[in-house]
């Protein structure tokens, strides 16, 4: 199996990089924000840190693919690093400090393209995650200070712990209901949103978590990490990875389940 000891610590470098660009502006009172044509909010400060990531990977990786979510996609080949300079705008610009910068790096392969490395870094929570292929999973501040990380053994719906983002888009898929029904059947729900519900399947802390509409940007770091940690992390009609552009993770356990109540099966 290959190794991806460089490119995890090379993702580490720009986390660094991306954490000072955007603490420095988080909860500046002249940060300046901007409506995208989808009519999300982006601000000076994903702009700028995306500008961040794409230097250094051109000096570190000059012969590898870049997709972002500001910027879009340059160059080509089996080897495409996916960045979201900040996944939680909404929350960063509000000052609520649940907000991260996500850094993936895919590789071809004869399933498509797949993460094999991913980190999740939330500096206003002091918080990081990352995880490489065949590695494992670990949270911490840094390699060499870290904890790894395993998904829960909860194995009944009526113990588990439910993390959603929000009603609106479940109930434009028209799936609602099932979600409605999953959280009556769950021990616990809560909304987190975000990168965050990811990161707490993939610590234990919850079980299970979905979200209907998603970008590849939102999804490819979570999806290796939760991967690593021994969860699954498929699309809403179950495509392992993320590549379905919506996502339902879990401990592996509680999996089916989970699949069942979104497609209201159940």
């Amino acid at each position: 199996m290959p190794d991806y000891h460089d490119d995890l610590r090379l993702a580490h470098v720009l986390a660094d990089a991306a954490d000072a660009a955007t603490m420095d502006r988080f909860k500046a009172l002249d940060l300046k924000v901007e409506t995208k044509p989808d009519m999300t909010p982006v601000s000076e400060a994903d702009k700028a840190a995306e500008e961040l990531i794409r230097g250094h990977l051109h000096r570190a990786r000059p012969r590898d693919a870049i997709l972002g979510e500001e910027y879009g996609v340059e160059g080509t080949g089996p080897r495409r690093w996916v960045i979201d300079p900040i996944d939680g705008t909404k929350n960063y610009v509000r000052g609520v400090p649940v907000w991260a910068t996500l850094i993936s790096l895919m590789e071809a392969g004869e399933e498509g393209f797949r993460p094999v490395v991913g980190v999740v870094s939330a500096p206003a929570l002091n918080r990081r995650w990352w995880a490489a292929k065949g590695a494992g999973a670990f949270t911490g501040r840094s390699l060499t200070s870290a904890t790894r990380m395993q998904v829960s053994k909860v194995g009944r719906i009526a113990d588990a712990s439910f993390a959603f983002s929000s009603l609106s888009g479940w109930e434009a898929q028209g799936r609602l209901d099932g979600l409605l029904d999953l959280t009556r059947a769950c021990w616990r729900t809560r909304g987190y949103g975000d990168f965050w519900p990811y990161m707490m399947v993939a610590e234990g802390s919850v079980d299970l978590c979905a979200e209907p509409e998603l970008s590849l940007w939102d999804m490819a770091a979570p999806a290796i990490v939760v991967q690593e940690a021994g969860g699954r992390y498929t699309s809403l009609d179950g495509e392992d990875g993320p590549g379905g552009g919506n996502a339902a993770a879990s401990n592996g356990l509680l999996h089916d389940e989970l699949l069942g109540y979104l497609n209201q099966r159940y």
